[in-house]
């Protein structure tokens, strides 16, 4: 099994997506994500090695459920058109997201429309040294494989309570999300040189996430 197989049961999944599929192709299914909770460990492994704080992340703690929950998103199909986990994955910290999938897949990390203590401490560490993180959004390895924060659409046209509309750092204290994504090809998933890209994007990755990580702790 590898990525190739990944692909194409997702793909098959999407065409057929109803249980009564599954369970007819169950053992290509658990073939599948033995496959990828195995390339999870193997990943978790390599971080743990070259990152002295990651937090350890087994695969069948970092792999999602590929079901739907339906009880909150009843439109939504059955099954998702994606593999997803989350390493380096600790208890209210922002994790290092893999999204695999038919449609769209990325990398991301950082804190999603976190809840508001959460988006409060954030705030909290920006007003107190914005500077840091501008510097880590403005370095220009940074931007060429992020680009920047993520953009929802949900940021304040204001400033949020407490803060002033002439705050130094009011462009950021306005986002409701603080997070970063790197977009991935189906071409570089199945590629020999995968792991390597996932390393680099950890790498990447680490100084906003240690950020904001401290931000919600300290």
């Amino acid at each position: 099994m590898n990525f190739e197989g990944l692909f194409d049961f997702l793909e098959r999944l999407q065409q057929n997506n109803a249980k009564e599929w599954m369970d007819r192709h169950r053992n290509q299914y658990q073939e599948v994500r033995k496959f990828f909770v195995s390339w999870l460990d193997m990943m978790n492994a390599r971080l743990a090695a070259i990152d002295p704080a990651y937090y350890d992340t087994p695969g069948k703690k970092a792999i999602n459920r590929i079901n739907n929950n339906l009880m909150f998103a009843p439109h939504k199909p059955v099954y998702k058109d994606h593999f997803g986990a989350g390493l380096d994955q600790q208890s209210k910290q922002g994790d290092f997201y893999i999204h695999i999938g038919v449609n769209e897949s990325f990398i991301a990390g950082g804190y999603y429309k976190p809840k508001p203590d959460l988006l409060a401490s954030i705030r909290e560490a920006i007003d107190y040294n914005g500077n840091e993180l501008h510097k880590i959004l403005n370095k220009k390895s940074f931007q060429n494989m992020f680009g920047g924060l993520i953009q929802t659409g949900d940021e304040l046209t204001n400033a949020p309570k407490g803060f002033s509309q002439d705050h130094e750092h009011i462009d950021l204290l306005k986002y409701k999300t603080f997070a970063v994504e790197r977009s991935l090809t189906k071409e570089e998933i199945v590629s020999p040189k995968f792991d390597e890209q996932v390393i680099e994007i950890y790498l990447g990755m680490l100084p906003i996430r240690r950020y904001l990580n401290k931000a919600v702790t300290v």
